[in-house]
This record gives structure tokens, C-alpha cells and sequence, in this order.
């Protein structure tokens, strides 16, 4: 691409306006988060506190399994308000419902209803049908042929449900059904025809709004349980200022250090890269406030891993650049077919993640979701910055004079290290770890501590709230009053906070003995002068119900099935999927045995730390396979055990120095955020470290070996 110098002046200076731009937006946006002003981020729960709603439940002596079925449906509705919103039973007969970012608590009632018993009856008044056969209702529009518009709302029953409504509309079709909710008729619809096939849709409402009031009537009614509000209250966060204040110190630390690893490590290319970089943090911070996505701690520390993988597709491009001024190309010629031949693995290593995500986000619930939506803007926003941005800074810079090729490097003529030579250590040595992680899962399991150490979000815990008679701050709670807990539970993964407009706080632990509990009463009131005839204790339910984890599972399963099919399809050999999902697998063991063996709390930041680490390595596999493909289609004939060693060892060593780079980018952010962090980060950031080690071992030493044993032993080797 020629430019003339007048255009490539014109193209930098509306790139650093842009980045002005979007960096005095970004600022706005930052300095107004938590504050409620207009331009804020919704912060979740941990960051910026909210609203706290508890139900009685009316129904006596009501089943586990009604519970538990309330709970999810609760917090299925609940994600409506926030994706990192939490639902969980307190005591045998109390929920909880806490919706971050919140503050008026009646508006909130208001909206959610007050869920009820809903039943559908006959025209004499026989109950055929209630509302936890309604899977689901929601309001719309539909025109008719003379562009009329009408209000209904859209019915989706269970299995059980759509039998019964079938062989009920058939014996009534012209009668009316009355729809009841709590004793009161909420729609009285005709039936115009047998319903079959488990939907069905409520007609004649005057407006959108009345439509949209029915459905929500409809959905609150199909809880398993009646339910009764009694008590509302805005609580404080669980963590302080500190926490968001020191996750942007990590964040500009880690930006610089990347900027200038890259300055050094590419020259000219780097200068474009560290400039898109800073476009992508400024993008990542208005997305958010834009689509209003809820940020909570683990949302942080995405957001600032995303930062150091952003760079990964521009490191790509710049090693191909390099490689193709070795061959002697001019550099202006090198940076056109640098940009095509990185292309391919650019886009099938984050379409890989995007699909991922996309599944997480359909399938998931609560924090998956979360994690899903902001997983997606980084991959979206990366591949932009990198194939666009980049780019035309590149080309600009080039136009500005900057064309000898001292400025952009050449590639290094290495060696061919023979991986494939040392396969026998490397899986040796992972099944090892892997074994180690196991063993110490099995040891703590005997000895009664269970195989994980499972979170408050797991395995539930105690909440016990105390009337402390002075205003403590969030800072305060976390200096002062969580050591001494902390020193009682022996528990590290203590949640405080207060109850705004009170004096009173609440600190959830670990399930404690009576003794505990009696112990931690005297040191509240003997440390900070508490009555302990304010002293609650309750029993408090995980927030991630079994249902969650379900839909975390089946999210993961059904989105590592796609990748396998996608990377099948474009590599066309089954081989290459295999091999990258083992290579998945085996990250996940690691990370487990990480888990196991350093005791870290197992929490809601565990399925995020999970699906980063795969997010991470299944990209770094594709670039590898990416090169692997390339080198295949160049071999001509049959191609001997031999050549297809060579093949693999080559693409290996030429990929190299990319896996290396990201692997250091991305670990110096992830760092940055272990060195200054919370101790709730710190938590989240060590094993995250270990994932991003363990991700770039498997793709260099385990992935490529795989796909070798499985090409030899179960195919031709055909170019």
C-alpha cells in the first residue's frame, strides 16, 4: 500500500485524536463508576454494594428439591436486573435475593412482584394446571393484515404442562380458561383452537406495558414455592474502594510494562501496537458502559488479562512481517503479506473463543454469563484493534519516512528444536502433576477437609449479623474486624458487609460449630464492644446452586463440542480437534491439582479462572496448527514418520517466539494484579497464573505431540 506522506500524517493525527477521545471518555466513565452519576459502570455486589431482599417461605415443611427449584427460577429472574445477581436459602425456611448496583429496594419489589401461587382453572374453577408446569412468558407485539398492532404474551410450557394444556384446550375450545394468581384473576382468554406443542399466546391486551405485567405476573407465579417478602435493605459492598483503585494501578503498571516489552521487542511495529492497545483499554471501558454489562472483581481481572492477550494477534502479524523481510521482500511488501498470511490464524484461534463464548452466554447462568459477555467484547475488540487499527497506524508510520527495514526487524534464522524428540518427558511429566493433584485431592478428601477447598458460593456457610453501634466504613470491616474473624474460622475467604442507614454488618464464613459461633459472639464483643444479644446466626445456602453448576457444565460441553467441530471442519482432520481438546483437558487437571494442593478457595472466580485458562490455550494451540497446516500444504507426495516430525518441530520453532511473547504479556498483567490486588484478587490471579504457564506448556509440549501420535497411528500422512 502506497501513502503519501500528507495521508499518513492525516491518518496519525485522527488516530491519537480518537485515542484522546475515547481516553477522556474512559476517564469520565472510571471517575464516575460506583458514584451513580449518569456515565457509571454498574458495579456488582463485591465493588459497589446493593440491594438485599428476603423471602419467607409460606409453604410448611417444603422439600429440598422445591427449594432448590425456586432458588434457580429466582435466579434465573433476577439476571434481568444483573447477571452477577445471587440467590440462596438462609435457615430452613428462608431467600435471600441480592441484585448488585441497586438502591431502591421497593422499586425493586415493585418490578419482582411478590411471587405467588399461580393456577390455571377450568370455567367451574377446577385447577388443572399451576404455574411450575409454565417454563416460561414474555410480552410482545404482533400486526395484523391490515397493520394493526396487538399486545400478547407468549407462553412456553414444561413437557407435563404442554400435555395437560393440549388435552384441555381440546375439550374447550370456545370456553374461556381463567388464568389465577394468588387467589385473583389475572386474564380470563378464550380458547380459539386445541393448543398443541408446549406454546401458547395470550391475546387482547390494550398496551405493551399491561402485556408485560401479565408476564411477569405469569413468571413470578411459577415459582415451586409461595413466597412472602419480609424484609428489604441496601447493603453495602463487600469489598473497598481499595479493590477497584488497586486493579487500576495493576492495570497501568501492566499496560506500560506491555508497551514498552513491545517497543523493545518490535520497534516501529511495536509503537503501532502500543497505541492500539491503548485505543482497545479506552474501547473495553465505554463497551462496558454502553451495553451496561455489571462489573465485579472477576470482571476486573478479565478485563486487565483480556489487555495482555489483546496484543497476541499483533504479535502474529509482526513475527510474519519479520519472516518475510528475511526472505528479502521490502518491507512494505512484507507488511501486505504479513497481514494475509496472519490472517487465517488471527481468525480461527479468537472464532474459536468467540463460539465459546457465545455458547457460555446462551447456556450459562450468573457468573458464566457475566464472564461470557465480557470475554466476547475482548475477543471483538482485540480482533478490530489488531486487523484495523494497527494496521493503518503501521501503514502511516511507513508513510512518514520510517521504511528501512532495521525498523521492523528480521526474522532470525533458529534452529529446529525437536520437540517431538522429548514427547515421552513431556507427557511423563504431566501425568505426574496431574497424578500429584489427584493423590492431594484423595488425601484431603480422607482426612475430612473435603478434595477441594470449596467456597461460600459452593458449599454455603453462616451468616452472622451483629449491631457493631458505630458507622464502620468498608476499609474498616476488611483492616479491622475480618482478621479477628478470620483468626477465629481460620477461614480465608470471609465476605463482610454492612447494612446501609444501619449500624449493623454482616459476615459470612464457612458452616461454623456451635462452638465457634459462641467463640466468635465473645470476640465481637469483647474486640469491638458488641451486645451479643444483637448477634444473629443463620445457616446461608451456596449462590451457586446445583442447577448453576449444571448449566456450567453443559455450557462448557456443548461449547467444547463446537470448537471441536469448527476446527474440524477448517483444518479438515479430527485429529487437530482432538488433540487441542485433550490439551484442554489437561489444563483444567493442572489447574485443579493447583487448586488442590494450595488449598485456594473454590469460589464463583473458579469457573471464570476455568474459562480463561481455556479461552487461553485453546487460541495459542490453533496459531500452532495454524503454521502446522501451512507447512503441510507446502510438502508435496507421501510424507514419511519422519518429515511429519520434522514438519511438527518446525512449526513449532517458527511459532516459538509468538508463544513466548503473549505467554509474557499476558503474565506480566496477571502479575501486576497478584502484586497489588486484594487478597480476594490475589486469590483469583495465582491460579490464573499457573493456568497461563500450563496453557502455553500444553500447546508447545502437549497439543502438537498429540496430533502427531494420533497422524501416525490412525491416518495417511498425505499432504
Amino acid at each position: 500500500m502506497n501513502m503519501k506522506k500528507s495521508k499518513a500524517t492525516a491518518i496519525l493525527v485522527a488516530v491519537v485524536a480518537a485515542l484522546a477521545g475515547l481516553a477522556y471518555w474512559a476517564s469520565i466513565i472510571l471517575s464516575s463508576t460506583g458514584i451513580g452519576e449518569t456515565m457509571s459502570i454498574p458495579l456488582g455486589l463485591d465493588l459497589s454494594g446493593g440491594v438485599s431482599i428476603t423471602y419467607q417461605i409460606m409453604d410448611e415443611d417444603p422439600s429440598e428439591e422445591d427449594v432448590n427449584d425456586t432458588i434457580y427460577k429466582l435466579q434465573k429472574r433476577v439476571e434481568g436486573y444483573s447477571t452477577e445477581a445471587s440467590v440462596y436459602q438462609v435457615g430452613d425456611d428462608r431467600i435471600t435475593v441480592e441484585i448488585p448496583g441497586k438502591s431502591d429496594a421497593n422499586a425493586i419489589l415493585e418490578e419482582l412482584g411478590n411471587p405467588g401461587s399461580l393456577e390455571f382453572q377450568l370455567p367451574d374453577g377446577t385447577v388443572y394446571m399451576t404455574g411450575d408446569q409454565v417454563a416460561g412468558a414474555k410480552a410482545g407485539t404482533t400486526e395484523d393484515a391490515y397493520g394493526n398492532k396487538g399486545y400478547v404474551v407468549q407462553l412456553t410450557l414444561t413437557d407435563e404442562g404442554a400435555k395437560l394444556f393440549g388435552e384441555v384446550t381440546a375439550a374447550n375450545v370456545g370456553k374461556r380458561l381463567p388464568i389465577v394468581y394468588d387467589g385473583e384473576q389475572i386474564s380470563n382468554p378464550q380458547v380459539q383452537e386445541a393448543i398443541n406443542g408446549g406454546s401458547a399466546q395470550i391475546s387482547g391486551m390494550k398496551s405493551y406495558e399491561e402485556a408485560e405485567t401479565l408476564a411477569t405476573q405469569i413468571r413470578i407465579g411459577s415459582l415451586s414455592l409461595k413466597l412472602e417478602e419480609l424484609e428489604s435493605s441496601v447493603v453495602g459492598a463487600q469489598l473497598g474502594s481499595q479493590a477497584i483503585t488497586s486493579s487500576l494501578k495493576a492495570a497501568a503498571i501492566g499496560l506500560v510494562i506491555v508497551m514498552v516489552f513491545m517497543i523493545v521487542m518490535y520497534a516501529v511495529p511495536g509503537v503501532a501496537a502500543s497505541l492500539a492497545l491503548m485505543i482497545y483499554t479506552a474501547l473495553v471501558i465505554v463497551t462496558l458502559y454502553l451495553f451496561d454489562i455489571t462489573l465485579t472483581l472477576p470482571g476486573i481481572a478479565g478485563i486487565i488479562l483480556g489487555i495482555g492477550m489483546a496484543v497476541d494477534a499483533n504479535i502474529i502479524i509482526f513475527a510474519r512481517i519479520r519472516e518475510e523481510i528475511a526472505t528479502g521482500k521490502t518491507v512494505q511488501s512484507s507488511m501486505k503479506i504479513g497481514f494475509k498470511k496472519a490472517m487465517s490464524a488471527i481468525l480461527d484461534g479468537n472464532i474459536t473463543t468467540l463460539i465459546a463464548a457465545v455458547v457460555l452466554m446462551g447456556l450459562g447462568s450468573g457468573t458464566v454469563k457475566g464472564f461470557a459477555y465480557t470475554l466476547m467484547i475482548g475477543i471483538l475488540l482485540s480482533m478490530f484493534t489488531a486487523l484495523a487499527v494497527t494496521r493503518w497506524i503501521l501503514y502511516a508510520l511507513y508513510g512518514m519516512g520510517l521504511k528501512d527495514e532495521k525498523f521492523y526487524g528480521r526474522a532470525k534464522e533458529r534452529k529446529t528444536i525437536h520437540f517431538l524428540g522429548k514427547k515421552g518427558i513431556f507427557f511423563t511429566v504431566s501425568l505426574l502433576v496431574i497424578a500429584g493433584g489427584l493423590v492431594a485431592m484423595g488425601v484431603h478428601q480422607v482426612k475430612g477437609t473435603g478434595a477441594l477447598n470449596y467456597g461460600l458460593d459452593f458449599v454455603g456457610g453462616t451468616s452472622t449479623t451483629a449491631d457493631f453501634g458505630k458507622d464502620y466504613t468498608i476499609e474498616q470491616i476488611e483492616d479491622q474486624i475480618v482478621p479477628v474473624v478470620a483468626g477465629i474460622t481460620g477461614d480465608n475467604n470471609i465476605m463482610a458487609n454492612k447494612v446501609e442507614g444501619t449500624t449493623q454488618i454482616t459476615i459470612k464464613t464457612r458452616t461454623l460449630s456451635l462452638d465457634e459461633r459462641d467463640a466468635l459472639n465473645s470476640a465481637l464483643a469483647e474486640d469491638f464492644g458488641v451486645s451479643e444479644e444483637t448477634v444473629t446466626s443463620q445457616s446461608i445456602s451456596s449462590t451457586i446452586s446445583g442447577e448453576m453448576r449444571s448449566d456450567a457444565l453443559v455450557a462448557v460441553i456443548v461449547s467444547t463440542i463446537c470448537m471441536l467441530i469448527y476446527i474440524w471442519f477448517r483444518f479438515k482432520d479430527i485429529r487437530f480437534g482432538a488433540s487441542a481438546i485433550i490439551a484442554l483437558l489437561h489444563d483444567v487437571l493442572v489447574v485443579l491439582a493447583v487448586y488442590a494442593v494450595l488449598r485456594i478457595s473454590v469460589g464463583n472466580t473458579f469457573i471464570a479462572c476455568m474459562l480463561t485458562i481455556i479461552g487461553y490455550s485453546i487460541n495459542d494451540t490453533i496459531v500452532i496448527f495454524d503454521r502446522i497446516r501451512e507447512n503441510m500444504v507446502k510438502a508435496t507426495g507421501r510424507i514419511t514418520d519422519e518429515a511429519l516430525a520434522e514438519i511438527a518441530d518446525k512449526s513449532l520453532t517458527q511459532t516459538l517466539s509468538r508463544s513466548i511473547n503473549t505467554s509474557i504479556t499476558t503474565f506480566v498483567m496477571v502479575f501486576m494484579l497478584f502484586l497489588f490486588g486484594v487478597p480476594s484478587i490475589r486469590e483469583f490471579a495465582l491460579p490464573l497464573m499457573a493456568g497461563l504457564i500450563c496453557g502455553a506448556y500444553s500447546s508447545i509440549c502437549i497439543a502438537t505431540e498429540l496430533w502427531y501420535v494420533m497422524k501416525v497411528r490412525f491416518g495417511k500422512k498425505e499432504a
